[in-house]
């Protein structure tokens, strides 16, 4: 059965990116809301999903941008109503601290192409079913988050343990970016690329970065069980 996925953007250069192949391919429609923009966050429809994406603020960043505070109180509202939400970096964050988590710097920055493992047993969720061992994704986050109460842990990252996970089947958070294209990362790399500072254990150069992207192919296929698995629950 199609599906109206509502997308929340925070800054125009971090979009759907393979997610919007995603939703083509099934005959799913996807509408994108630019939050950055003053545009109020949309109420789905019963058996609509919300789709949270990334941006290079911070959960606690109301200051700055007011319109933080009405997305949260959507988020929270669609959890509430027994929706499907999925959340990207700082959609994954904003998820979480609706939920009850805390948000906080993570020990380290973690920027590049990092291995992920998976941490729940994959007969214990069908989305840890979804997911292979170990791969590797695209990072670009500074902090990171406890797991809310109920959560499955579904992936970890040697530099952050808490790179996804799971609630009630229905609401998936990942903090790291499974969505990437090679466009998607070039686009992070000329507006973010101040924070790509030598020397950190954890941020590769520019020029890894792009030339990583070989990693979108696998990368994506991943993402795509998964959302087969939440659109089949």
């Amino acid at each position: 059965m199609p599906l109206t996925i509502h997308c929340l953007q925070h800054v125009p250069f971090e979009g759907p990116a393979a997610v919007a192949r995603w939703a083509e391919q099934r005959g799913h429609r996807l509408e994108r809301t630019p939050l950055y923009e003053g545009a109020p966050p949309p109420v789905p429809a019963p058996g609509d999903w919300l789709l949270v994406m990334g941006g290079p603020m911070g959960v606690a960043d109301e200051a700055r941008h007011p319109w933080l505070a009405a997305e949260k109180r959507a988020i929270a509202a669609a959890v509430e109503a027994g929706g499907t939400v999925v959340g990207v970096c700082l959609g994954a964050q904003l998820i979480a601290e609706v939920m009850g988590a805390r948000v906080y710097r993570n020990p380290e920055p973690e920027i590049g192409w990092f291995p992920v493992r998976r941490v729940a047993a994959p007969d214990g969720d069908p989305l840890a079913a979804a997911l292979p061992e170990s791969f590797t994704a695209f990072h670009w986050h500074g902090d990171t988050f406890e797991l809310p109460a109920g959560a499955v842990h579904l992936l970890a990252s040697e530099a952050c343990p808490h790179q996804a996970f799971a609630w009630e089947g229905r609401v998936l958070a990942l903090q790291c970016h499974l969505e990437t294209t090679p466009d998607a990362a070039r686009a992070l790399v000329e507006h973010c690329g101040d924070e790509l500072v030598p020397g950190r254990p954890w941020v590769q150069d520019a020029g890894a970065i792009v030339g990583g992207t070989s990693h979108c192919a696998g990368l994506n296929a991943v993402l795509f069980r998964l959302l087969d698995a939440l659109a089949g629950r």
